[in-house]
C-alpha cells in the first residue's frame, strides 16, 4: 500500500482544502464583482458643485515617459483614491483603476493621451528585467542546490535547509511587495508583475526541495512528500488566485522541470507520479477557477509526457504507476477541470481543446500497453484495457469529455489493427477459399482475444446506450456513441478473426457476429424510437444499421466462404430495400448501395465468383449464372422497391447497377463459353473487346435514361464519357487493332452466329439504337458521332460476311481477292449506300444521307481504279452497268424528292 494512514489523512485533507479554497473563491468573485458595480455606480454620480470642465489645452499633455519623473497631480489623486477606497488586495484580480473598472469609471484615464506608447527603457526596466530576474532567482536556487551536492560544502539537511529557508523568503517577499503597493502604472502600460514573478520563483525552490528530500535522500517518506508537495501546491493555487497567471504558468513549469534539475540515481517512480500528480490538480483547479485554458493543456500535456517517457525509458516498468497517474489525469479532467464547467446550467462547448490534451495522453498510454511485446508479457494488456475503460466511464460521465470516447475507440481500433497487420500475407484464390498466409500463430498474448471481447462489449453497450439517451436532445453527439459503438467491436472482431481464427470457415466467430449484428439492428431501432420525432432515422440510427450490415456481411464469410458470400451478399441487398415499408429510415437506401459495392468489390478481385479451378467449363449452367445473375435480379428488385418507398439516389445507383450486371452476366457467360470455360485469358481478343464495347454502350444508355430521371452532371457527363469511350474502342480494337482482316483470327464455324455478329452487328445496332434515344437529349454531335460509328460497323460487317462467304473461317487479307469476290463488293457497297439514302430520308437524318453519300463514292471510286482493272470479262461489264443503274436512279429518287419538295412549298407561297 503506498500510503499509510498519515498519508490517507493527508490526501484527504488536500482534497477538502482545495474544495474549501475553490467555494470561498467563487464567493470572493462575487463579492468583487458587487463592490466593482457599487463603485462603478458612485464615481459616475457627478457631485453637487461639479468643478468647471477643464480645457482640452489645459490638460497635462502627457503621462510621464521616463521612470522618476512625477505624475501629473490629478492622477496620482485619481489613483490614490481608488487604492484607499478599495478593501481588495492589490493584484491583477482586484479593481484598481486602469486595470478592470470601467472607462466610464476612471476619470483619471480621460485625461492620459490615447497615443501614449512605452518606450526601449520603460519595456526593459518595468518588464523584461523582472521576468529574467525571476527565473535566475529560481534557477540560482536549484543550481546552488546542486553545486553543494556536488562540491560537498554542506550536509545534505543543511543544503536542503537552506533551499527551503531561500523559497520561503522568496514567497514572503513577494507577499510583501503585493501588500505594501507594488504597482505604479507607468505610461498606461502591463508592468511585470513583480509579486508574482517572486512567488513563483520561491514556490519553485521548495517544489525542488521537498522533492529532494524525498527522492534523493530519503529522510521523509512517501506520505510526508505526498503532503508537503501538496501544500506546496495548494499555496500555489492561494497565491495564483492573487497574483494572476503568471505565477501558475511559472509554477506549472517549474513543477514539471524539478524532476530533471534535481535528479536521483535511484529514481522512485511512486514518488516522481505522486508529485506529478499534486501538480497536475493544483494546475488544473487554478485553470477551472480563472478559465485558464492554456495552462490546464499544458498540464495536461507535461503529465502525459512524463507518463511516455516513464514507459519508453524504464527497463520494468511498473503498471500500478501508469495505471495511478492515468486515473489522476482522468479524475482531474472529469471533476475538476470539467466538473466546475459542466456542473450548473451551462451548455458543454462543441469542442473543448484541453480535453483533447489528456485524452491523446492516455490514450497513447493504453495503446502502448496494448501493443507493446514486453508489456503484454507482464500482463499490461488487462491495464491497457482498464484505462480504455476509464476513459469510457468519464466520457460517459461528463458529455464535454467526447475526445475521450474517440481517443479510446481510436486506441482499441489501432492496437488490433496492428495485430492483425503483423507480418507479410498474401491472398490466395485457389480453389475458391481465401488463404492468408505469413502471419504468425500467435503474434500477441492469449489474452488479446478476451482482453478484446471486453472492450467491444464496453463500446457496444455505453455507445448504444448513450447514443439512445441523446437521441433526441443532442443527436450529433449520440452519432459519435452510434458510431464507436458500430466501429470498434466490428474492428476487434476482424482482427481476432484474421489472427486466431480460420479463414476460410469460422462458425463460432460467424456466429458471434450474427449476434453482433442482432444487436445493432436492436439498438438503431431503440435509438429511432427515442429521438425526436420519433422514427427519423437520424445519423445514430444510421451508424447502428450500417454496422449491423457489416457484421451480417463478416458472418457470411466466416461461414459461407467467399464463393458464396458474392451471391448471398447480392441477395441481401434486398432486404433494406424490402425494411422501407415499415421504415424510412434515409439510411436504408445506401445500405443497399453498400451491398452492391460489396459484390462489386469482390468480383473485381475474382470475376470467377469461385475461383478458376472450381469454375467448370459447362457453359451457361455454371457459378457465373448465380454469382452475376442473382445480384442483377436482387439489384433490380431493391430498384423498384425504393422507387415505391424511399426513392432518391439510392434508387438511381441500383438500377444502374441492375443494368450493368444483367449486361455483366450475359457478358461473362459468352466468354466463358467462347473460351472453353476460360474468362480471365491474357491476350485479348475480339471477342472480349466487342463484350466490352456493348457494355460501354449500354452503360451510356443506362446514364442518359437516370438523367432523364433525375438530372444531374455527373450522369450527363459521365454518358458522354461512355459514348465518346465506346468510339475510341471501335476505332482502335475492333477496326484497326483485333481486326480479324488483320489478325486471321477465326471467326466461328457457324455461318451466321460467329465473331462477326458479336464483334461488329450488335455494336452496330447498339450505336445506332444510343444514337437514336440520344437525339434531343444530347448535343448534336454525340447522336452523330454515334450514327457514323454505327454505320462504319455495318459497313465492316457486311464487307467481312462477305468475304467469310469466300474465304470460309479464317479471312486474313493476305490470301489475296477473287473476281467474284472483288464483284461482291461493289455491289454490296452500292446496295448499302442505297439502303443508308433510305434510312436517312425516312429518319430526316442529314448525317445517315452524307453517309450513304460518302459509301456510294467510295463505290464509284473502287469501280474506276480497282474492278477496271482486277475485273475481266462480264464481271466488269456487269460491275460498270450496275454502277450506272445504281446513280441514275439515285438520280431520279432525289429529283422526286425536290419536286415532291417544291410542290408543297407553293401553295404557301401563293396564300
Amino acid at each position: 500500500m503506498f500510503f499509510d494512514s498519515f498519508g490517507l489523512m493527508g490526501t484527504l485533507g488536500l482534497v477538502a482544502l482545495i474544495v474549501i479554497v475553490i467555494r470561498l473563491n467563487t464567493r470572493l468573485k462575487l463579492v468583487e464583482r458587487e463592490l466593482g458595480a457599487l463603485r462603478s455606480r458612485v464615481i459616475s454620480t457627478p457631485p453637487a458643485a461639479a468643478a468647471p470642465p477643464v480645457a482640452e489645452e489645459q490638460a497635462p499633455a502627457a503621462v510621464i515617459e521616463r521612470i522618476g519623473e512625477p505624475a501629473a497631480d490629478g492622477e496620482v489623486a485619481a489613483v490614490e483614491q481608488d487604492a484607499g477606497e478599495s478593501a481588495e488586495p492589490a493584484g491583477p484580480w482586484g479593481t484598481v483603476k486602469g486595470r478592470d473598472a470601467p472607462a466610464e469609471a476612471a476619470p483619471a484615464a480621460a485625461v492620459r493621451p490615447a497615443a501614449a506608447k512605452a518606450d526601449i527603457e520603460t519595456a526593459l526596466g518595468t518588464r523584461w528585467a523582472v521576468w529574467v530576474g525571476g527565473i535566475a532567482l529560481a534557477l540560482g536556487g536549484v543550481f546552488l542546490i546542486r553545486y553543494s551536492i556536488e562540491a560537498g560544502i554542506f550536509g545534505p539537511g543543511v543544503r536542503l535547509t537552506m533551499a527551503a529557508l531561500l523559497g520561503l523568503a522568496l514567497a514572503g517577499a513577494g507577499e510583501f511587495i503585493r501588500r505594501t503597493g507594488f504597482e505604479i502604472p507607468l505610461n498606461g502600460g502591463n508592468n511585470a508583475y513583480i509579486p508574482g514573478i517572486l512567488t513563483a520563483a520561491g514556490a519553485f525552490t521548495l517544489f525542488g526541495a521537498v522533492y529532494a528530500a524525498h527522492g534523493v535522500y530519503g529522510f521523509i517518506g512517501p506520505a510526508l512528500a505526498f503532503v508537503l508537495m501538496g501544500i506546496i501546491g495548494v499555496g500555489a493555487i492561494a497565491a495564483a488566485l492573487l497574483h494572476g497567471q503568471a505565477l501558475a504558468g511559472f509554477g506549472l513549469l517549474g513543477s514539471l522541470v524539478t524532476p530533471l534539475l534535481v535528479a536521483s540515481e535511484a529514481p522512485n517512480a511512486w514518488a516522481l507520479f505522486g508529485y506529478l500528480a499534486i501538480v497536475l490538480v493544483a494546475a488544473t483547479a487554478i485553470a477551472r477557477l480563472r478559465d485558464w485554458r492554456l495552462l490546464a493543456g499544458a498540464a495536461f500535456a507535461g503529465t502525459g509526457l512524463w507518463c511516455q517517457v516513464h514507459m519508453a525509458g524504464s527497463d520494468t516498468v511498473d503498471f500500478t504507476v501508469v495505471l495511478f497517474i492515468n486515473f489522476v489525469i482522468l479524475l482531474s479532467l472529469a471533476l475538476i477541470w470539467l466538473g466546475w464547467r459542466y456542473g450548473g446550467e451551462e451548455a458543454p462547448v462543441a469542442f473543448d481543446w484541453p480535453t483533447a490534451i489528456p485524452a491523446l495522453s492516455v490514450a497513447l498510454a493504453a495503446l502502448s500497453l496494448l501493443i507493446n511485446a514486453d508489456h503484454q508479457a507482464a500482463g499490461g494488456a488487462l491495464y491497457g484495457a482498464v484505462l480504455i475503460a476509464a476513459m469510457v466511464a468519464v466520457a460517459l460521465y461528463r458529455p464535454g469529455a467526447l475526445a475521450l470516447l474517440h481517443a479510446a475507440g481510436a486506441a482499441s481500433v489501432a492496437a488490433y489493427a496492428r495485430a492483425a497487420l503483423t507480418g507479410s500475407f498474401a491472398f490466395d484464390f485457389a480453389g475458391g477459399s481465401l488463404v492468408i498466409e505469413g502471419f504468425p500463430a500467435t503474434p500477441f498474448s492469449a489474452l488479446m482475444p478476451y482482453v478484446g471481447t471486453a472492450i467491444g462489449a464496453l463500446f457496444l453497450a455505453a455507445g448504444l446506450w448513450s447514443a439512445r439517451n441523446f437521441a433526441a436532445s443532442a443527436p450529433v453527439r449520440g452519432a459519435h456513441w452510434a458510431g464507436w459503438a458500430a466501429l470498434a467491436p466490428l474492428a476487434i472482431l476482424a482482427a481476432v478473426w484474421i489472427i486466431y481464427g480460420n479463414p476460410d470457415r469460422d462458425y463460432s466467430l460467424a456466429i458471434v457476429a450474427l449476434l453482433l449484428g442482432a444487436i445493432l439492428t436492436a439498438g438503431g431501432e431503440m435509438i429511432a424510437k427515442a429521438e425526436n420525432p420519433p422514427l427519423t432515422g437520424g445519423l445514430s440510427v444510421s451508424f447502428a444499421l450500417a454496422g449491423a450490415c457489416v457484421a451480417f456481411v463478416l458472418m457470411l464469410h466466416m461461414a459461407f466462404g467467399p464463393g458464396l458470400t458474392t451471391v448471398l451478399v447480392g441477395a441481401a441487398a434486398a432486404l433494406p430495400a424490402l425494411a422501407t415499408r415499415q421504415r424510412s429510415y434515409p439510411v436504408l437506401g445506401w445500405l443497399c448501395v453498400g451491398a452492391a459495392i460489396v459484390v462489386m468489390a469482390r468480383v473485381a478481385v475474382d470475376p470467377t465468383i469461385v475461383g478458376a479451378d472450381a469454375l467448370g467449363k459447362k457453359p451457361l449452367f455454371n457459378a457465373l449464372l448465380p454469382g452475376y445473375g442473382i445480384p442483377a435480379l436482387a439489384f433490380g428488385f431493391a430498384a423498384w422497391q425504393l422507387a415505391l418507398t424511399t426513392a432518391g439516389r439510392p434508387r438511381l445507383v441500383m438500377e444502374a447497377a441492375a443494368a450493368l450486371f444483367s449486361l455483366l452476366t450475359i457478358a461473362m457467360l459468352v466468354r466463358h463459353a467462347m473460351h472453353g470455360g476460360v474468362i480471365d485469358a491474357s491476350d485479348p481478343t475480339l471477342a472480349e473487346q466487342a463484350i466490352y464495347t456493348l457494355l460501354a454502350l449500354g452503360a451510356g444508355a443506362i446514364l442518359i435514361a437516370l438523367d432523364m430521371r433525375s438530372p444531374s452532371p455527373v450522369l450527363r457527363y459521365g454518358s458522354i464519357a461512355a459514348g465518346c469511350v465506346s468510339a475510341i474502342l471501335i476505332v482502335s480494337n475492333h477496326f484497326l487493332i483485333l481486326n480479324p482482316l488483320f489478325t486471321d483470327e477465326s471467326t466461328g464455324r457457324l455461318p451466321f452466329f460467329n465473331l462477326l455478329l458479336l464483334a461488329y452487328l450488335l455494336p452496330a445496332i447498339a450505336a445506332g439504337a444510343l444514337a437514336l434515344y440520344a437525339r434531343g437529349k444530347r448535343p448534336r454531335w454525340y447522336p452523330a458521332m454515334l450514327a457514323l460509328v454505327g454505320a462504319a460497323l455495318a459497313f465492316a460487317y457486311a464487307t467481312l460476311s462477305a468475304r467469310r462467304l469466300f474465304k470460309g473461317e479464317f479471312i486474313g487479307f493476305w490470301s489475296g481477292l477473287g473476281q467474284f469476290e472483288t464483284y461482291s463488293y461493289s455491289a454490296l457497297w452500292l446496295a448499302m449506300g442505297v439502303g443508308l439514302l433510305i434510312a436517312g430520308v425516312w429518319q430526316k437524318s442529314y448525317i445517315l444521307r452524307i453517309a450513304s453519300g460518302a459509301l456510294i463514292a467510295i463505290a464509284v471510286a473502287k469501280v474506276f481504279l480497282f474492278d477496271m482493272s482486277e475485273l475481266e470479262g462480264v464481271l466488269r461489264a456487269l460491275s460498270f452497268i450496275g454502277l450506272g443503274a445504281v446513280l441514275i436512279g439515285i438520280g431520279l429518287f432525289y429529283q422526286r424528292l425536290l419536286t415532291r419538295a417544291a410542290g408543297t412549298d407553293e401553295p404557301a407561297k401563293a396564300q
